[in-house]
């Protein structure tokens, strides 16, 4: 696997766990009677900040890897 595939496929997994953080919030602001934008904040700060973590490392190395990439292009 070369730089640029592997660039992009660390910016597409930044993009995954952002996307399960938010789906898993929905999930679980769904299980309760009563939804609001309040019980979605909620659950969002009961998922924590592993993802949001996960996701800035990965979205980091995905562009080091394209910047490299494109600077050792022959």
């Amino acid at each position: 696997m070369n730089k640029r595939a592997a660039g992009c496929l660390f910016i597409f997994l930044a993009a995954l766990f952002i996307c399960t953080k938010f789906i898993s919030a929905a999930v679980y602001s769904s299980s309760e009677a009563s939804w609001s934008s309040g019980t979605f904040k909620d659950q969002l700060h009961e998922i924590g900040t592993t993802l949001n973590v996960l996701s800035i490392i990965s979205l980091i190395i995905g562009i080091v890897y394209l910047y490299f990439a494109e600077c050792n292009k022959q």
